[in-house]
């Protein structure tokens, strides 16, 4: 795969961000344009190692042909690429965006040196595909009798109303906000995920035959019996959005938002009005504390920077992970090690230096008698989470944000039905048929497992897409 000796002659050399200091005045994707003779180059390091594990249970949860297109960019066949992408993956153009590149820890290279820059190269296949107008509306070109309803619209979602209009059914999904994409529209900003991307991708399933209705909540406009009734299969994709809060003392007030509300007002603001309406939790001029890190954390640090906050910093109760890779975190595991994400380095740039602070637990939050965010209290816990005596601080805020992760999906939805949910509130289905305990009803990805990646959103989608057609029609030649 690839040139034989380019992983000995070549080193990893990843696509650039834009300058912190021009991407932080304005919301256009962070991403540069790379050369194709640049990803030409990095797919020359993918070596023939025989079992490639970037494509293992380890490695890319859609089991993506990585090696093949790695081989084939580096041979100039952007179009077969292209092909061999769309094989697993439905939305290449979201997950070589937004996907923390499980592929590249499993990389057999990696174990020596630095792993091929497969995300890159993903993101690249298919920008160049839509660039070329290779991707286009493929309507299937026979229907069935059957109808299924998929509540949410987000890339589980997405990705099983793709493969079952592909089947030949009538498939209509179901999106209680007001634009389509569940996490992928509100959940993530603009400067990572361009939402023209998302309407793009929306607009040619539209075009091969797939029906969208928006501002239709699922549980409260329309009872789920209904949908059950009306429908041959209905599939649960709404993600886990009950999130976990903080309950400690002056929690109920002003001033503290969960990440997410913040993050879903700020790009609909801009989307709606590019901020002129004022209907967004501002973080102009305010000291912000975000509580959690992982992804949306980060993304709250990045959005608050670009609203003009004063000073910035983000609680972490886990220790400050190593360098690299601990002897207890062995390739082909995910690597636990300490990462500098785009946040991060935009507020070093404006602040200078790095706004986490680790092994930091909230303690209490602080109010002033009319009852105004003030600060917050906090003590530093061991590895153990065991607080430190004598480590109190107290921390000024305007405004705290909580990125803590989703505990469950909301469950007013199965009002209607009496449904069974696991010992963690998530709709009981197993990965096997991804049945649930109602008749014709489906469950898959967040909501039915927990939060996780996109790209295992997309992978349950799909194969719950080809169980509900096996159970439709008997069989599938769905992948």
């Amino acid at each position: 795969m690839g040139k034989n000796t380019g992983f000995k002659e070549f080193s990893r050399a990843t696509v650039p961000y834009r300058d912190a200091a021009d991407r932080l005045v304005d919301y256009r994707e962070i991403y540069t344009d790379p050369e194709a003779s640049h990803l030409q180059t990095q797919g020359a390091r993918c070596m023939d190692c025989g079992v490639p594990f970037c494509q293992s249970d380890h490695g890319c949860p859609i089991f993506n042909l990585i090696p093949e297109w790695n081989d084939l960019v580096y041979r100039g066949d952007w179009h077969e690429a292209l092909h061999r992408l769309h094989k697993t993956n439905n939305f290449p153009e979201f997950t070589g965006r937004v996907c923390p590149a499980p592929c590249e820890g499993a990389c057999v290279l990696g174990i020596t040196d630095p792993a091929v820059t497969i995300k890159n190269i993903e993101s690249a296949i298919i920008d160049k595909g839509f660039e070329a107008g290779w991707v286009q509306a493929n309507p299937p070109s026979q229907r069935t009798d059957k109808t299924i309803a998929i509540v949410g619209s987000g890339p589980c979602g997405l990705a099983a109303a793709a493969q079952l209009n592909q089947a030949g059914h009538r498939v209509t999904v179901h999106e209680r906000s007001d634009r389509l994409g569940g996490l992928l529209m509100y959940g993530i900003p603009n400067m990572k995920l361009d939402k023209y991307l998302i309407e793009r991708r929306i607009q040619l399933l539209r075009d091969e035959g797939v029906t969208f209705l928006t501002n239709s909540d699922i549980g409260h406009s329309i009872p789920l019996l209904n949908l059950v009734r009306d429908h041959d299969a209905v599939l649960l994709a709404t993600g886990s959005t009950l999130a976990r809060d903080l309950d400690i003392e002056g929690r109920q007030g002003a001033g503290v938002h969960l990440a997410m509300d913040f993050l879903t007002a700020s790009t609909k603001s801009m989307l709606d009005s590019d901020f002129q309406d004022g209907n967004y939790i501002s973080a102009k001029d305010k000291k912000i504390i975000v509580i959690g890190g992982g992804d949306t954390g980060t993304d709250c640090i990045a959005t608050s920077l670009r609203h003009g906050c004063k000073s910035l910093v983000n609680f972490e109760i886990l220790a400050q992970p190593p360098e690299h890779r601990a002897e207890n975190n062995p390739w082909p595991l995910w690597p636990i090690i300490h990462r500098l994400d785009y946040g991060h380095t935009e507020s070093a740039h404006l602040f200078g230096k790095d706004p986490r602070v680790y092994s930091v637990l909230s303690k209490k939050i602080l109010r002033s008698d009319n009852g105004a965010l003030t600060g917050i209290v906090t003590v530093d816990v061991d590895h153990q989470f065991n607080e430190l005596p004598g480590s109190q601080r107290t921390w000024q805020a305007d405004l705290i944000l909580l990125s803590m992760g989703f505990l469950q999906p909301e469950h007013y939805l199965i009002e209607s039905v009496t449904m069974e949910l696991d010992n963690r509130g998530n709709f009981q289905a197993n990965k096997t048929d991804f049945r649930t305990s109602i008749d014709k009803v489906y469950a898959a990805a967040d909501c039915r497992r927990g939060q996780d990646l996109v790209v295992r959103a997309i992978n349950e989608g799909r194969q719950a897409a080809r169980s509900i057609d096996t159970d439709l029609m008997g069989s599938s030649q769905l992948p």
